[in-house]
């Protein structure tokens, strides 16, 4: 009996996505990471995001270009993740070893570190440096609006949308 066949009914529209455009995502993220365990981690989380929105493929007319915006926000995700990860472990390097936290701590804080990349993520630069100056550096608006060569009330303004993204988060 052929996969068409009138009496076989066709595969659900995620198995059939996957079926036919998983190895083509697959090799295009090998291209783009350059490693292909990195690739097939994207290329899966790329199906698990399709999966939890089922209704964002309804009237997708070229799922590759879909399947490709998908994959390319995961992978610019995980460069930040790998950036913040060398910060980290940089600022690490300058503690004295009495003084360095346990691999315990040191996962709680990368953790931390990306849920505010995450809650952070949409706001301008400027915008994400003010609320982090504030907050980690504990500098004043006027010292924020010195350093980022705005003014008070723009730091305000930016404080604003960031802590907005706070309190919606919670």
């Amino acid at each position: 009996m052929s996969p068409t066949s009138p009496t076989q009914p066709s595969a659900p529209p995620l198995a059939e996505l996957y079926r036919d455009h998983n190895g083509w995502l697959l090799g295009w993220l090998r291209r783009q990471v350059g490693c292909g365990h990195a690739a097939a981690d994207i290329a899966h989380d790329t199906f698990v995001c399709v999966l939890e929105k089922p209704r964002a493929m309804d009237g997708v007319k070229e799922p590759r270009a879909w399947l490709v915006t998908i994959a390319r926000r995961l992978v610019f995700a995980n460069w930040r993740r790998q950036d913040l990860e060398r910060a980290w472990v940089a600022e690490l390097a300058a503690l004295p070893e009495a003084v360095a936290p346990s691999e315990e701590e040191r996962a709680i804080v990368v953790e931390t570190l990306f849920a505010i990349d995450r809650l952070l993520d949409g706001l301008s630069d400027k915008a994400r440096r003010a609320f982090l100056l504030s907050q980690l550096d504990g500098l004043t608006y006027a010292e924020i609006a010195a350093e980022l060569g705005v003014s008070v009330s723009r730091v305000r303004q930016y404080m604003t949308q960031a802590l907005t993204r706070c309190y919606a988060a919670l």
